[in-house]
């Protein structure tokens, strides 16, 4: 039996977020090993080599401990079969997620902005999700007429443009509302029916906007 990956990670959604959304799309089960509290875990990892540029997340899968977040999304998509079907869809996703990562960066980082800064910053983010990004993504929606935004099967880029929006909506529920096709989740609908997704979009939901993963599986048992 294959075990499962293990996610060493804060208690907090951050930058592992997207790779355990990336897993359940696959529907892969995971672990998330531990959650870094305390100096005391990261210098034991430290020790231990087992992250090689000193930060985290890092994933252990296939008799590999990952880490850079992009080298753990790029080695999932493409052994799940979410990283398109030739060299050039790899790069219309790489692109699309890129896009993504800028804006999921600036989300990030707007809680930590000073108090004489936030308002600022909020505004800045909610425009370039509704200036910069989300055009692009209606767009690309409506010119390849798929529910897909590349080939016609789901991709990482699908899954990394539902977490954007999702965290967008959680500052700005109004984000949409100039962009049908993503207003209507024709490319959510598309994520939805991949036979191989664990969670349902309630849960992801929940965890999106709850969240961390251990949080959300002890609501579901709760509530079970």
């Amino acid at each position: 039996m294959a075990t499962k990956p293990k996610l060493y990670y804060f208690n907090g959604r951050g930058r592992m977020e997207t790779i355990r959304w990336l897993l359940a799309t696959a529907g892969v089960e995971f672990e998330e090993a531990e959650y870094l509290e305390t100096r005391d875990q990261y210098e034991k990892l430290l020790k231990d080599g087992a992250l090689l540029f000193q930060q985290v997340p890092m994933v252990e899968i296939d008799e590999m401990k990952l880490v850079q977040t992009r080298a753990i999304l790029n080695y999932i998509a493409g052994k799940h079969n979410l990283y398109g079907k030739d060299m050039k869809e790899r790069a219309l996703i790489d692109m699309y997620v890129e896009g993504t990562m800028d804006l999921n960066e600036m989300i990030m980082c707007y809680p930590f902005s000073s108090p004489e800064e936030k308002e600022k910053n909020f505004a800045l983010m909610i425009q370039r999700a509704t200036n910069r990004y989300f055009p692009v993504y209606e767009k690309v929606l409506k010119d390849h007429g798929q529910d897909f935004l590349v080939g016609n099967q789901l991709s990482r880029a699908d899954v990394q443009v539902l977490e954007s929006i999702l965290m967008i909506e959680e500052y700005e529920p109004t984000a949409l509302s100039e962009f049908p096709l993503l207003q209507e989740a024709r490319h959510l609908e598309a994520w939805l029916g991949n036979p191989n997704c664990t969670i349902s979009m309630e849960e992801a939901e929940w965890k999106q906007y709850g969240g961390c993963w251990q949080q959300l599986e002890s609501s579901l048992k709760n509530n079970s």
